[in-house]
């Protein structure tokens, strides 16, 4: 019996294919780049303006860095991780589901296979975008320094790739899409608060760094942080390697489980 890749023999490689996928959430999203773009480009803005120069004035230095910037870089990821996981959960159930979008990208030359995979790299991708966005403006009010940071949106697109690959599995399980509310409220947000972001998790009780250590935004804070200021964010490999091994796992599991109710 013919495998996938088998009837696609002939017809355009692995990389067009799976580009195509992404270049079509390119045009998509370009056509409406203000709606799309402003609100979680300015979320994080209002959040370090509201918290970072409000609490900025009581707090002077928090893990030996200015409070200002030490949520700053943070800020990097975590609007990576929102946008991401808001593209591959409602985006692509809507797309799956109200839109059917998908019946139609499958009736082109590409497998199940390529179009997930092209979703993943999309959120990656919007996750990048965002990082570079607000890295932009914490550079413009000397928030944080360039030149080493310019490798920040590197973390914002890798950690787009986890909380993407994260979101596609748990959209697998998704049968109405009120069910997300679930995942951003109950995961997500206290996610947002206990990784680093907001204070150091060395400030948590034993029982609970222990926890924050296996979950994933705390080793993007600590990527980025490692980017940002020389110093920081120690043990730096081994939050690279979780993230590596985390998105190769969830990805999996999401691409295998999603196949399955895309084909049926």
């Amino acid at each position: 019996m013919k495998t996938a890749e088998d009837r696609l023999k002939g017809h355009p490689g692995l990389r067009t294919r799976i580009g195509a996928v992404w270049n079509r959430h390119v045009r998509v999203y370009g056509k409406n780049i203000l709606s799309n773009g402003l609100p979680p480009f300015f979320e994080p803005l209002i959040f370090l303006g509201g918290v970072g120069i409000g609490l900025g004035k009581y707090i002077a230095e928090m893990d030996g860095l200015p409070y200002i910037e030490f949520l700053g870089s943070a800020l990097l990821v975590t609007t990576a991780m929102f946008t991401s996981a808001f593209e591959c959960s409602y985006g692509t159930f809507i797309r799956l589901e109200f839109d059917k979008v998908y019946d139609g990208m499958l009736a082109a030359p590409i497998t199940v296979k390529n179009l997930l995979i092209g979703e993943i790299l999309w959120a990656g991708t919007k996750g990048l975008f965002f990082s570079f966005a607000v890295l932009c403006i914490l550079a413009a009010f000397g928030i944080i320094h360039l030149p080493r940071a310019l490798l920040a949106p590197l973390a914002g697109f890798i950690t787009g790739l986890m909380f993407g690959s994260l979101s596609l599995l748990v959209t697998s399980y998704v049968k109405t899409i009120n069910h997300f509310t679930f995942y951003f409220t109950g995961l997500l947000s206290p996610m947002f608060f206990f990784s680093g972001v907001v204070f150091p998790i060395t400030d948590l009780p034993k029982s609970l760094q222990i926890t924050a250590e296996f979950v994933p935004l705390t080793h993007s804070v600590r990527l980025v942080r490692a980017i940002i200021v020389p110093g920081h964010g120690g043990g730096w490999e081994w939050s690279l390697a979780y993230i590596i091994v985390f998105t190769a796992v969830t990805g999996y599991f999401a691409i295998k489980r999603l196949s399955r109710r895309l084909i049926s």
